[in-house]
């Protein structure tokens, strides 16, 4: 994501590209309404993608914040969560 739309969300900033994030979850929430399988899968690919941008601007590692989840639950670390 960085290579494709680094410099323009750079520039674009964080408050903006929270509130696209947001507008695709609103779409995707729309396609699982609907049943849409075809626009679910192109929503989940959208809010994806306006993470990982958020993700690149605040000088993260999507797979580090990924990894929290990796042993489990992080709050109890059984798989299923037993909390």
């Amino acid at each position: 994501m960085a290579r494709t739309y680094g410099e323009r969300d750079a520039a674009r900033g964080l408050p903006a590209s929270v509130a696209w994030l947001v507008e695709e979850v609103g779409e995707l929430a729309q396609a699982i309404r609907k049943g849409d399988r075809a626009a679910q899968l192109h929503e989940v690919g959208d809010v994806l993608a306006w993470l990982a941008s958020i993700t690149e601007q605040l000088g993260l590692d999507l797979e580090e914040a990924a990894a929290r989840y990796t042993g489990g639950c992080p709050k109890c670390g059984s798989i299923p969560c037993e909390c």
